[in-house]
């Protein structure tokens, strides 16, 4: 495995034009076809150079998979633009440990096709992605378009051209990330928010094939009762029409719990603990 900064002769970068000192990889779990990340990487190539590493189909809900038990195949589709038949998070493992020439100064993931807010986080290629770039220590964010059925990318991509101009010229800490969730227009500003609790309501349909097996879909409730948000959350910010900017950080590490149990080492016995065979 090559590591990042590896020379490798199929790795140009798109350019439209602007000739930039900086690195963007962009990848996101909707798919390298998908007008989301095509309309993004247009809005990021006026910020630095751009490469697209993402999945050659739809792999949402992912989370931080990988493929461990397949072959991952890749293809150059399109000038500085790879379709790989893995994971989000494979898509940028394999951009930073092989395609990539340089480490990149920025990843993008996204624009996702639909919100990622709340519990739904965890569940998020998109989010992973981003995740698996702040794993390397590079800046990342993840952004969303906070919809179901208008699908008008450009303002998401324009305020992602932003935003990455700003983490570009002052990074964001090492081991963080920005989960972005951008509402339809009009937009009425951005807020920094904390991630919502909102519960979700997971569906298993049952059916059965032309041969009498069982099979089983899993779906979610998209229109629960309204359930009483925090002021700062996701949820609230993208219902009043703002942009929710929720940030991340990879250390799940639960510090006051840690702090609440320090003294149960001691309390256990000798006898709980099998120390010898």
């Amino acid at each position: 495995m090559r590591g990042v900064g590896g020379s490798n002769p199929l790795v140009p970068t798109i350019d439209f034009g602007l000739i930039s000192l900086a690195a963007i990889l962009l990848t996101n779990d909707d798919g390298v076809h998908s007008p989301g990340i095509l309309i993004l990487a247009e809005a990021l190539s006026g910020v630095a150079g751009v490469t697209i590493v993402a999945p050659d189909r739809e792999k949402s809900a992912t989370s931080q998979s990988l493929t461990l038990h397949d072959p991952i195949r890749c293809e150059a589709v399109a000038e500085g633009r790879y379709s790989v038949s893995g994971t989000p998070t494979d898509c940028v493992i394999l951009a930073l440990h092989y395609l990539l020439p340089a480490r990149p100064d920025l990843v993008v993931s996204g624009i996702n096709r639909g919100p990622n807010l709340g519990r739904d986080i965890g569940y998020s290629g998109t989010v992973a992605a981003a995740i698996e770039g702040a794993n390397h220590d590079i800046p990342a964010f993840a952004i969303s378009l906070a919809t179901w059925t208008d699908f008008q990318y450009q303002g998401a991509a324009q305020f992602a051209a932003c935003l990455a101009r700003r983490i570009l010229d002052s990074p964001l800490p090492r081991g963080s990330i920005l989960n972005v969730n951008v509402p339809v227009a009009p937009v009425k500003g951005v807020r920094i928010t904390c991630q919502g609790k909102r519960n979700i309501r997971n569906l298993v349909v049952e059916n059965t094939d032309p041969r009498g097996r069982k099979y089983f879909w899993l779906d979610q409730d998209l229109h629960l009762p309204e359930a009483e948000e925090n002021p700062a959350s996701d949820y609230l910010a993208v219902a009043e029409g703002y942009v929710s900017l929720t940030p991340l950080r990879i250390d799940r590490t639960n510090y006051d719990l840690a702090e609440a149990m320090a003294s149960w080492p001691a309390s256990f016995s000798k006898e709980a603990i099998p120390l010898t065979q």
